[in-house]
């Protein structure tokens, strides 16, 4: 009883104004009959103002079980669990926009939750393959640690040592990987753009990742590259270390070489407009190159031997695009891979 009643309280309000207009107007016209004293006139209006109450009421009951009927099929609606059903339809054109808003602000959150959905999505299935890959330096250790005993000698020692810094050493690059995959979404708020020296750069990583060159046997040539880029330091050093990372896990042996190069590839040391990272690993399937920056995709490398997560070459591509920088590849399997990072300063200039 209450909830019919203030129903009709909401509809009276709503329509108080025209209602209070017919009784100001029949109020009107009855004083100037009076005024002028047309008695059988105003008896005639009197009649007619009366008849024309009657069917204004009448419409009011009308008019009132519909919108006793339109508030019913609203509460039904808020009170579904799927909202999803059309609203009401009306022939007013402000619920008309109203309802198109309503439509709107629907379509827009279902498609933030889907991409929401989506984004949990990625980072679980990221997160249970790095979980996976973190094992493996994790068992390494374990087992070298099991084994220490059995190692005759200092020599041995010592091995056995670099050999747990190594791994120590990876299982920090997945962690550090991992923090810079969650820290994505939100890599606009952290960049400072400064002139850097792409050299100083390089040979930071290279100071960082001189425990897995010393114990992986292979030749580093360095050449130097006079050059300088505006971008930002932390997020730039990261995807040098990212294609350093992939250099050293998949190059058993040769050499991994480091050099400026111009448009057509070749060595330069002054106006170097790609940083070139380039290995004699196993390189890559002809068939996997255009796929290789997206993500989870590991290619047949990754199949093989069970090494990736398929998320490295994924955030150097998104990093790099972000810092207005261009990353591509060439590769030949079993002949090594070239990884070439854009660096050109009119480049910078022109997409900052």
């Amino acid at each position: 009883m209450n909830k019919r009643f203030s129903i009709l309280a909401a509809y009276l309000r709503e329509r108080i104004v025209p209602v209070f207009l017919y009784v100001v107007e029949a109020l009107i016209f009855m004083m100037i009959a009076a005024l002028y004293g047309y008695e059988g006139v105003l008896a005639n209006m009197t009649y007619a103002l009366g008849l024309a109450a009657f069917c204004g009421g009448c419409y009011l009951v009308w008019d009132y079980i519909r919108y006793q009927g339109k508030h019913r099929e609203l509460q039904r609606l808020l009170a579904a669990e799927e909202r999803g059903e059309i609203l009401p339809q009306t022939s007013s054109a402000i619920e008309q926009g109203y309802q198109q808003i309503v439509t709107t602000q629907e379509s827009e959150k279902k498609a933030l939750i889907t991409r929401l959905d989506e984004r949990q999505q990625n980072m679980a299935d990221y997160y249970t393959m790095w979980t996976h890959q973190i094992k493996i330096p994790l068992s390494a250790m374990d087992l070298l640690l099991q084994n220490v005993s059995k190692v005759a000698g200092e020599e041995g020692e010592i091995q056995v040592v670099r050999q747990l810094r190594e791994e120590v050493f990876k299982t920090g690059q997945y962690v550090d990987m991992a923090l810079h995959y969650a820290r994505m979404e939100s890599i606009s708020a952290d960049l400072s753009f400064t002139r850097l020296d792409v050299g100083e750069l390089v040979k930071g990583a290279l100071k960082k990742y001189w425990i897995l060159f010393s114990g992986a046997g292979l030749n580093l040539y360095l050449e130097e590259c006079h050059a300088q880029v505006v971008t930002d330091g932390k997020w730039f050093s990261f995807v040098i270390e990212q294609v350093l990372f992939n250099a050293l896990k998949y190059t058993k042996e040769g050499a991994i070489s480091i050099y400026g190069a111009d448009e057509t590839g070749s060595h330069v040391k002054e106006g170097c407009r790609y940083l070139v990272i380039e290995d004699t690993g196993i390189g890559i399937e002809e068939g996997d190159l255009p796929r290789i920056f997206e993500r989870g995709f590991t290619g047949y490398n990754g199949r093989m031997g069970n090494k990736s997560t398929g998320i490295g070459l994924y955030l150097c591509r998104q990093i790099m695009d972000r810092l207005g920088l261009s990353i591509h590849v060439e590769s030949r399997r079993n002949e090594g891979t070239k990884v070439f990072l854009g660096i050109a300063q009119e480049e910078i200039l022109t997409k900052m």
